[in-house]
């Protein structure tokens, strides 16, 4: 089943590296980079993840019960669905330091000092990439970042 769920996730996979190479312009017309730039680098790591992973799963790598870890995953899938909800009325900075820190505090337990740093200081890094750097557009929240 594992070996199936890889398969299907790395044509997937291909199919998004595909649309990233052949759709998307690699610099835009101001001579910057251009919207395939993240996709690019996405889709081949992720091809390149699943391939690994697939062939380790096929040359009898380690064993365990599907089930085993459903909690973690239904939890992951709660939160990212709750911060693509927040992304438009909180914003993008808030959104993401909301997630992390909730998703920190339910897989990274007792490490309370690590967790608020992280998510204070990685969504904020991420928000001066796209938004100072880069010149993309960031969802604003009711605070104007």
């Amino acid at each position: 089943m594992r070996a199936g769920f890889l398969a299907g996730v790395l044509l997937l996979a291909g199919g998004y590296t595909w649309l990233a190479f052949a759709e998307l312009a690699w610099l835009s017309s101001a001579g910057r980079l251009g919207p395939a730039f993240f996709p690019r680098i996405i889709g081949v790591a992720l091809m390149v993840l699943c391939a690994w992973s697939l062939g380790a799963e096929l040359a009898g790598g380690a064993r365990e019960r599907p089930s085993v870890h459903w909690r973690a995953a239904a939890a992951l899938a709660l939160l990212s669905g709750l911060f693509v909800a927040a992304l438009e009325p909180l914003g993008g900075l808030l959104a993401m330091a909301a997630y992390l820190a909730a998703a920190l505090a339910y897989f990274n337990r007792r490490r309370h000092w690590q967790n608020a740093l992280l998510a204070v200081l990685l969504p904020l890094a991420i928000y001066l990439l796209f938004r100072v750097w880069l010149g993309a557009s960031v969802p604003r929240g009711p605070l104007g970042f």
